[in-house]
């Protein structure tokens, strides 16, 4: 059960691709080799739209343009990540600022939690790799969910899983699809702007956008969810 909101209880929870890591361009450039290599046409602009941010059963539906069965879904989201991971290896490195953010917010006890569209392989390759991992008390990947971004079920089960009350989290998202699942969760949404330009994020509803996290602190975080 969630815990009694106090000003010190509260919990941060953060998508990984673009927020943990800036890795937005190597995921562009690997969707955009994986359709190139399955003669299915698409653009950066298409990809930003319609396939970042979310689970990779509707990014699959949308590129291919049918539904995609299970059997067809493992196979076919290995092919694109493993496209994926070979771009990114040698640029694997937390976002700006990032460490010593969340080493702030633990020194403050502050819960923390992973919220992902990204499948399991992708969640080893990046939270165990840097390692991000010791970090967080809950990651939740796509395997563990029924509906994707921008339902809110996936911060939602976070905020349940660190025993927080959603009117008591932050998420941090650079997807327009996140975003919205964090509003819908009763969230309120710090919005990194590395893959949308601050202008564009200024129509999400987000209550914050900052390029990275080098000038973020837990007080400027937590006054988002102080009561009026």
């Amino acid at each position: 059960m969630p815990t009694t909101s106090t000003a010190q209880n509260w919990a941060a929870l953060f998508d990984m691709d673009g927020v943990l890591v800036d890795n937005t361009d190597f995921h562009v450039n690997a969707w955009l080799q994986f359709a190139q290599q399955h003669d299915r046409p698409l653009t950066k602009d298409q990809y930003v739209e319609n396939i970042n941010g979310r689970v990779s059963a509707d990014a699959m539906g949308y590129l291919f343009q049918r539904p995609i069965t299970p059997g067809e879904l493992i196979v076919l989201t290995e092919e694109k990540e493993a496209i994926y991971r070979e771009l990114y290896r040698p640029h694997l490195q937390p976002a700006p600022g990032l460490l010593d953010f969340l080493n702030a917010l633990k020194a403050q006890s502050v819960k923390l939690a992973v919220g992902t569209s990204a499948p399991e392989s992708n969640v080893l390759f990046t939270l165990d790799g840097l390692p991000l991992r010791p970090y967080f008390d809950a990651v939740v990947d796509a395997s563990m969910i029924h509906r994707g971004k921008p339902d809110p079920e996936i911060y939602l089960t976070a905020a349940e899983r660190v025993g927080i009350e959603p009117a008591r989290c932050v998420v941090f998202e650079d997807a327009f699809a996140g975003i919205e699942a964090g509003l819908r969760a009763g969230m309120k949404v710090v919005a990194l702007a590395t893959t949308h330009t601050p202008d564009e994020l200024a129509e999400t509803g987000a209550s914050l956008i900052v390029a990275d996290f080098t000038k973020l602190t837990p007080e400027a975080v937590r006054a988002l969810i102080q009561p009026a």
